[in-house]
């Protein structure tokens, strides 16, 4: 294991707890290995953990793969937040109170995300026993979820396959929407002939013009 030494602090163990620090020192041991990867930025990631040493890791994982990394230990600061700050993917953790692993936590704030933030994609941190609880987010519209302790390399490509599979989706979203734009021109606004351009039904167009 890497023996982790900060000017004028000491070693990692000197910051945390041993736990903590000894958790901290394997991750940072694993990513020394998985860093030499070359991946484009992927705008701004937030953490939310209470584990101070998670989200330490987490920052210095993931620091060549955001242009900006924000770490919160408290879920209750999760929404203003994200209303007030442009947030490309979240990393949530399924529990916040001291004993308590139920998961239901997580799940609270995956739905309270879901609904006040669709179109950002969150990403589950569970532990192994708890990986029903994580299945269980997924069917609550979560993209996908970790389990600690965590593989870097495995952590990486998971949340660059989150983000790459939603950008192409924001992208067909994009070119639809074009289409359509593009049809309702041609008809001077007419629903029906619109509509008969793109292959749809009136009512579809409706829906689709509708969602957005």
């Amino acid at each position: 294991m890497i023996p982790l030494h900060f000017p004028g602090k000491g070693t990692v163990h000197d910051l945390f707890s041993d736990a903590q620090g000894a958790m901290f020192s394997q991750y940072f041991s694993i990513f020394a290995s998985s860093y030499t990867l070359i991946m484009e930025k992927y705008g701004t990631l937030l953490a939310v953990d209470d584990s101070q040493a998670i989200l330490t890791a987490l920052r210095m994982t993931l620091g060549a793969m955001f242009d900006r990394i924000l770490t919160l230990d408290n879920p209750e600061l999760l929404i203003k937040t994200m209303e007030r700050e442009e947030v490309n993917l979240v990393v949530l953790d399924m529990n916040f109170s001291l004993g308590v692993n139920s998961g239901q936590e997580g799940l609270f704030w995956l739905r309270a995300l879901r609904k006040r933030f669709p179109t950002v994609p969150v990403v589950l941190l569970t532990a192994y026993a708890e990986v029903n609880l994580a299945v269980r987010g997924l069917k609550s519209g979560a993209a996908d979820f970790i389990v600690k302790p965590w593989d870097n390399d495995e952590l990486m490509h998971k949340l660059q396959d989150v983000l790459q599979k939603h950008n192409s989706i924001e992208k067909l979203d994009t070119v639809e929407a074009e289409h359509i734009r593009h049809a309702l021109d041609v008809s001077h606004g007419n629903m029906s002939k619109a509509a008969e351009l793109l292959g749809i039904t009136r009512q579809t167009l409706y829906n689709r013009l509708k969602r957005k």
